[in-house]
């Protein structure tokens, strides 16, 4: 025992010198807040009724072309769109009276994973992704489940880092509320209401009486394909490269049937077309001898489902016409996603029952399928 010496021996004091040099030294730095839910809500959740601090985060694969994001701020909810379909939705918490929230189109100018206010006390924004020089903000804050914020709009922190680590400098960001947007930007749907390269607000004219489909004049010539199929609609619609370039009705086998949400991604290239954007002279027969491969793609709430080739008993459910499918067919290459929804495409309600799906798949799978597997058919 005598090699210890007792705590009472020693110094009392600390010099001058060593006081000063402790003080020079850098505080370290506070671990910011874990904000709102850990975990992604399940894709069937009804979206009005999603708790403060909670989310939906589907997926996302970063070749699926160009995002966007749309912030409601009277639903207090945050829209993430890839190439024109949803991939996410959070709660959020936007500026409190005196430290509005402004609404306008902006774009990401900065990113800074581990931010501090400059402003409040060096206040923990962590995932921040800066809209204005002068102290707007998406981050990771407080979500109280009303406006609270000094202006930025707060998401949980689990949901920003999705966002965060999803997004490029430069993506268009448009804060929108009653009274100075249109409604499909207060009350986003299943599709995208903007175009993701200027943020302007879409206003796609539907099909007219007895037109069965329409295509784009001047398509874009290459990126990724999307498509959106709303059962309660009858309606297919598809995006390349965010801009939507052709629609059409449906004809389901099945219309009254209602499944929630419903993903798919093509598994291997068409067989029988080529990648020519022009339209196909294919008859019928040999347009149905081109149809794709599909699998399922998984989304949260259905993981335990692995992903399986979609029999074609599922696919010939959904019937369109044989001149759109000649223009539509060449383009979808492995990667081209598609998603079923009950949900009309344009919400226009801050009550309607949205779906998010996931882009990245496979991960999931479909009852259908699974009947079907067990009936032979796959």
């Amino acid at each position: 025992m005598g090699r210890y010496r007792s705590a009472t021996a020693l110094p009392r004091r600390i010099s001058a010198g060593l006081l000063v040099a402790l003080l020079a030294l850098p505080l370290p730095s506070l671990a910011a807040p874990f904000w709102g839910e850990r975990q992604s809500s399940p894709v069937d959740t009804p979206l009005d009724t999603l708790a403060p601090g909670a989310w939906i985060w589907g997926g996302d694969d970063a070749r699926g072309g160009p995002m966007a994001v749309v912030v409601s701020l009277t639903e207090q909810r945050a829209y993430v769109y890839r190439n024109g379909v949803l991939i996410g939705v959070s709660t959020i918490s936007s500026g409190r009276p005196g430290y509005e929230t402004p609404t306008g189109v902006f774009t990401v100018l900065q990113k800074d994973r581990d931010h501090r206010s400059n402003l409040y006390n060096d206040a923990p924004m962590p995932f921040q992704q800066r809209l204005t020089w002068d102290g707007i903000a998406l981050h990771a804050g407080g979500l109280p489940g009303y406006p609270e914020s000094h202006g930025c709009v707060h998401l949980p922190s689990a949901f920003a880092r999705h966002l965060f680590d999803a997004s490029n400098l430069g993506m268009t960001v448009v804060v929108a509320k009653d009274g100075e947007a249109p409604v499909a930007l207060v009350h986003p749907g299943p599709a995208s209401p903007i175009d993701p390269h200027t943020g302007a607000d879409i206003d796609s004219p539907p099909l007219a009486n007895g037109q069965p489909w329409a295509w784009a004049l001047s398509p874009p010539s290459e990126g990724p394909i999307s498509m959106i199929l709303s059962r309660s609609d009858r309606l297919l619609v598809v995006y390349r490269n965010g801009i939507e370039i052709g629609r059409s009705r449906v004809e389901l086998a099945r219309p009254d049937e209602r499944g929630g949400t419903r993903a798919y991604i093509v598994e291997g290239a068409t067989t029988g077309v080529s990648n020519s954007t022009a339209p196909s002279t294919a008859t019928a027969a040999n347009t149905a001898s081109a149809m794709p491969s599909w699998i399922a793609i998984g989304v949260p709430g259905a993981e335990q489902y692995a992903g399986q080739r979609v029999p074609a008993s599922v696919a010939n459910q959904v019937s369109l016409p044989d001149a759109f499918k000649a223009r539509l067919l060449p383009l979808l290459v492995p990667g081209s996603v598609l998603v079923a929804t009950d949900a009309p495409l344009s919400a226009q309600g801050s009550g309607e029952h949205l779906r998010v799906i996931d882009s990245i798949g496979p991960r999931g799978w479909l009852d259908e399928v699974d009947a079907a597997r067990h009936q032979g058919g796959a």
